[in-house]
């Protein structure tokens, strides 16, 4: 399984954003400097991640995003979705339309795990990470 890269710098912008004094925006050049990105294809990530609802743009010369939430209740599901859609991963190619058959067992397996992992992202939480990257000294400094 693989996600865009789009969704490896969602999820790393949103921990920075976590980071960042409170109420403070972060210009999309600072984010995009911190991981070594043009500018115009992180705005199109934070675009994605405005029109879900998890961060807000403010406009101005010292505008730039910043969290809407703070209370830890961002899960990396919604990132991942605002960035990826919310489609299942995998689909059988074949017809089992034969009238004993209940389905693809093969795409009933697939779908098991992916609900499995489903739940694990509904259950990891940006506040937590970019918590763990202060504490043990690894968050990138945005100022």
């Amino acid at each position: 399984m693989k996600y865009s890269s789009a969704t490896n710098y969602g999820l790393h912008t949103m921990a920075y954003l976590y980071l960042a004094p409170k109420g403070e925006s972060v210009g999309v050049d600072v984010l995009a400097k911190v991981q070594d990105l043009s500018p115009t294809y992180l705005s199109k990530i934070l675009t994605k991640l405005v029109k879900a609802g998890l961060i807000e743009s403010t406009p101005g010369a010292k505008g730039g995003y910043r969290i809407v939430k703070r209370n830890g209740d961002i899960s990396f599901l919604q990132v991942i979705q605002a960035i990826e859609g919310s489609n299942q991963l995998f689909h059988c190619s074949l017809d089992h339309d034969h009238p004993h058959n209940e389905g693809c067992l093969i795409e009933q397996a697939m779908l098991r795990a992916e609900e499995q992992m489903v739940r694990q992202l509904e259950q990891t939480f940006i506040s937590d990470i970019a918590e763990q990257m202060k504490a043990s000294q690894k968050a990138v400094d945005l100022n």
